[in-house]
């Protein structure tokens, strides 16, 4: 008999598995065999180099969309990365219990707060600070400030696991060598937890690079090619959601390429950070 509920589970796991896989297969099927037409058509230097989004005229050029995502989910990785990584080092390594009952409570409720929320308080907050300080309040900078507020809780949550993770023996043999409890958590243990934080990173740089509410209430939305940090912005995501509810024909083609360029540029984003995880690129 219990070898029949193992047989069972087996097989239930097996086909689990199967229809996660089934699903991103179909979603990849769905992207290329809409995307990759249309990309023909436009031209795959013009639509993924040229400078001008023009639905209107039949120009299509994504340029400024894409440099417009590498910008701000660089600004939210700079900012969100050696935040999130030291506030986990803090929760896991510095903070006393009676803190900890109030900090983890603090970084759930974070991850929980819908994206439109985060965008109201980026339009009512971030951009008049900004505006204020640099002159330019719909920004590079404060899109990519807020994105990195919102990648917190992952990076957080996902580091802090991956410290404690380490074997406590890691930490008492740098003790025994003599190394202050500082430098025994940062040469001893966070080292040993560098699979876990570069996870965290990948899974930041995804919410930085997919979100798009927030961004759209923020980024300021301009199509063109940004000249400094406090420039308007237009990213994929944004472009795509701005526009799909009355695209049409070519139009409504070129902006489904636009979304098989952005799951090719995570997907590149995921094998470059696992190459650097494993030393092959050191």
């Amino acid at each position: 008999m219990n070898h029949i509920k193992e047989s069972i589970m087996k097989y239930l796991f097996l086909l689990c598995a199967c229809v996660s896989i089934l699903c991103v297969l179909l979603i990849c099927l769905f992207l290329f065999a809409n995307g990759l037409p249309a990309i023909g058509e436009i031209g795959p230097l013009k639509f993924l180099l040229g400078t001008k989004w023009k639905p209107g005229n039949n120009i299509f050029g994504i340029a400024p969309m894409i440099l417009g995502s590498l910008y701000v989910t660089a600004g939210a990785i700079l900012i969100g990365v050696p935040l999130g990584v030291l506030t986990a080092v803090f929760i896991a390594r510095f903070s006393s219990k009676r803190m900890n009952r109030v900090l983890r409570p603090a970084v759930s409720l974070m991850a929980g707060i819908p994206s439109i929320i985060y965008g109201f308080f980026g339009l009512v907050v971030l951009v008049p600070l900004i505006r204020i300080l640099t002159g330019g309040g719909k920004s590079i900078l404060t899109t990519s400030i807020l994105l990195g507020i919102m990648i917190l809780p992952t990076i957080i949550t996902v580091s802090e696991s991956a410290i404690r993770a380490v074997p406590n023996s890691y930490y008492e043999g740098s003790l025994a060598l003599g190394a202050s409890h500082e430098r025994s958590v940062f040469f001893a243990v966070l080292p040993a937890a560098k699979s876990g934080i570069f996870a965290a990173t990948v899974l930041g740089i995804g919410r930085a690079i997919g979100e798009t509410m927030a961004v759209i209430m923020v980024a300021g939305n301009q199509a063109v090619i940004p000249e400094s940090i406090t420039s308007g912005v237009r990213t994929l995501t944004a472009n795509i959601v701005l526009e799909m509810g009355y695209a049409a024909d070519l139009h409504r083609e070129a902006l489904i390429a636009t979304a098989v360029v952005l799951f090719v540029f995570i997907l590149l984003i995921n094998v470059i950070l696992s190459l650097l995880k494993r030393g092959k690129l050191a």
